[in-house]
């Protein structure tokens, strides 16, 4: 056994010789004057290290990745985001109980187990406070696992499919999710800092709906075989009531409100947070329209609200059968309020999933019609019509991919090599690396990044970008990204300083 302490390392200045004669030096950070930055080299020979071979060292580089700067989390669901362990916290302080036996069925919809749920006056015995609920050790492990995706798959016992108990956790913690928008990110914010990660762009609540029946009426006669020019009309009418009602008016500017008590203080030299508006694909299309006008109205009216979302099961029926009239409502807006820019969940779907023909057009759209500049997920790629031409689009006009690793293995059962990223990297399409829903997958952007770096070995230099992606694709101003920017390039400095301290002070076999 070697102890290795502050002595020259031979291989750092091969590699580097090697580096300056093959043209790749330009991939580090070099200097005229002092030559080519040692801490960089030493960092990047510690990572390879870490990666090589058919078996990472998987605790050293859980320790690498904690450490990492993440700069920011693009892809994130405020309410998936919060660990059960919290929302049993605010149970009691919102007077609310949980279903401790079937007797609670009557409470609840037919597609929720009776127990486990949130309940306001169950029948009498049936409900138990969250306090007790941590002292019976049993029920406490159950609720865990209806609540999130613990324990799913580590040992026998009955479940669900993978992807309707990843969305079922929702109706579960649901009722109480709103009791405090600005203790949530709060911790979001503590949890981020303690992870290194600069930004977070996050979905906190749904755009209000205004329903008009007559004009509803119309829009929801619409269908797949209606022209460009009856879905104008009927959507154009519907937008011209939002703009002017008073009711919408209201809505939209309490919606605002919410989200800036929300986000009161959070922001400071350490951390940034800022929100996309989101609409549930699940509804019917003037419910849909009347969200997304919201969604598109708030985006403009305040700062901190920078992009407009589309969420849920992209294989609902609902989903699947008004995506494209979905896509033509974006566009009607997109073309009003040509400043809001789009991150749009597309493409979460694999074969099996829906019928093949479901899986040719949901990027396509989201992309040639819609303008999405992000994509959520993009999981089906490999399906969708023309590919290839569609991957150079999305690499000449700088459409960044949410990569999605937990949540894309646990709901579609797609991770390694199966994995679309793969394509998206050999094709140069730029990506991010995202958490979805990390309290429902009881992880973290650290451990994201475990998963990149464990399956699929990106070089040092390759990763580092992936990092800055999370800025550069991020909706920000473009002096708030170099900003960003240059508070990632100090802490990148500091964390390759300390890499290289570690790797010169380990024990080596």
């Amino acid at each position: 056994m070697l102890i290795r302490r502050h002595r020259p390392n031979i291989k750092i200045f091969f590699i580097a010789y090697v580096l300056l004669l093959t043209g790749c030096a330009q991939n580090f950070n070099i200097n005229e004057n002092t030559g080519l930055d040692a801490n960089t080299l030493a960092t990047s020979q510690y990572y390879s290290e870490l990666i090589a071979g058919a078996s990472p060292k998987i605790a050293e580089l859980t320790l690498f990745t904690n450490m990492l700067p993440k700069g920011g989390d693009l892809h994130h669901h405020y309410s998936g985001a919060i660990y059960a362990e919290t929302y049993l916290d605010w149970i009691d302080k919102s007077q609310y109980c949980i279903c401790h036996d079937s007797e609670c069925k009557s409470n609840v919809g037919p597609e929720t187990a009776a127990k486990f749920a949130i309940m306001k006056n169950p029948p009498a015995g049936a409900c138990i406070s969250a306090q007790d609920t941590r002292k019976d050790n049993a029920f406490y492990r159950d609720l865990l696992k209806h609540w999130s995706d613990k324990d799913f798959d580590n040992h026998f016992h009955e479940q669900t499919a993978p992807d309707q108990q990843f969305f079922n956790t929702f109706s579960f913690f649901g009722p109480v999710s709103n009791y405090s928008y600005h203790e949530g990110l709060a911790l979001l914010k503590e949890r981020a800092i303690a992870e290194n990660v600069l930004y977070l762009e996050t979905m906190l609540k749904s755009a209000p709906t205004l329903d008009h029946p007559t004009l509803a009426k119309r829009l929801n006669a619409l269908n797949s075989s209606s022209t460009d020019q009856q879905i104008d009309e009927a959507l154009n009418a519907y937008f011209e009531f939002m703009a002017q009602d008073p009711e919408a008016i209201s809505s939209l500017n309490k919606f605002i409100k919410d989200h800036e008590a929300a986000a009161a203080g959070i922001d400071d030299a350490k951390f940034s947070l800022r929100f996309q508006a989101y609409v549930s694909r699940n509804s019917d299309p003037a419910k849909v329209f009347s969200s997304l006008y919201s969604a598109f109205a708030a985006d403009k009216k305040s700062p901190l609200i920078v992009g407009v979302n589309i969420v849920g099961p992209e294989n609902g029926y609902v989903a699947m059968g008004d995506y494209s009239l979905h896509m033509k409502m974006l566009k009607f807006l997109k073309q009003r309020f040509p400043e809001v820019r789009l991150a749009l969940h597309a493409g979460e779907l694999v074969l099996g999933m829906v019928p093949p023909e479901g899986l040719k057009n949901h990027i396509n759209e989201a992309i040639r019609i819609a303008s999405a500049q992000r994509i959520g997920h993009g999981m089906d790629i490999i399906h969708e019509t023309d590919a290839y031409e569609l991957l150079e689009i999305m690499k000449q006009r700088n459409i960044a991919v949410e990569i999605n690793l937990s949540s894309n293995e646990f709901i579609l059962g797609v991770k390694d090599e199966a994995h679309p990223l793969q394509l998206y990297r050999q094709y140069a399409v730029p990506f991010v690396i995202s958490t979805d829903d990390a309290g429902v997958s009881r992880n973290n952007l650290s451990y994201e990044y475990l998963l990149f770096t464990s399956r699929y070995k990106p070089s040092y230099q390759e990763l580092k970008s992936t990092v800055y992606n999370s800025i550069r694709y991020a909706f920000l101003s473009e002096d708030e990204k170099r900003n960003k920017i240059l508070e990632l390039d100090r802490r990148f400095s500091a964390f390759e300083a300390k890499i290289a301290m570690m790797a010169n002070s380990r024990i080596v076999n």
